[in-house]
């Protein structure tokens, strides 16, 4: 059995009167993520996870910020793709563990519900998915709530 690690990082500005997104769920708070998407940093770091493990280049690459039709996209759109993408590539998804970096809101509660949504998403188990929650302890543009930083890790196989 063949088996790769994948990582991805992703980064958004937060600002007022822009929708909140993480994990394929809107999350009630007055700033949300800018971005040429939906800006939903938990789903574009575990699409680049995804992608960086199958050496398929990164989310930019196949879903760039400079096309018009990707303009507002559901993110959950781009993880059924990159999905689809590695999957035709021979490889399966063992897991995935992930971690939201933001000060504020608190999203502990709602981590089963991002958990379920992805789930569905990539048609996997609800265990397989580990979402976690941390703050930089006000340091930096994240500690400032000026930005939202997400992170994952996935494990792939290929038989």
């Amino acid at each position: 059995m063949n088996l790769r690690i994948g990582y991805g990082y992703d980064v958004h500005r937060l600002e007022e009167n822009n929708e909140l997104w993480i994990g394929g769920i809107m999350v009630p708070h007055y700033k949300g993520s800018v971005g040429h998407s939906d800006g939903d940093v938990l789903i574009h770091a575990i699409c680049d996870a995804l992608l960086g493990a199958a050496n398929m280049r990164d989310i930019g690459y196949h879903f760039p910020d400079n096309d018009p039709s990707l303009k507002g996209i559901d993110s959950k759109i781009l993880l059924k793709k990159t999905k689809k993408l590695i999957n035709n590539k021979g490889f399966r998804i063992c897991n995935i563990d992930s971690t939201i970096c933001l000060e504020k809101p608190k999203v502990k509660d709602l981590i089963p519900e991002m958990q379920k949504t992805l789930a569905f998403v990539m048609d996997l188990e609800t265990d397989l998915i580990s979402v976690k929650a941390t703050t930089t302890e006000k340091l930096g543009a994240v500690g400032a709530e000026e930005g939202i930083a997400a992170m994952a890790t996935v494990l792939l196989y290929k038989e």
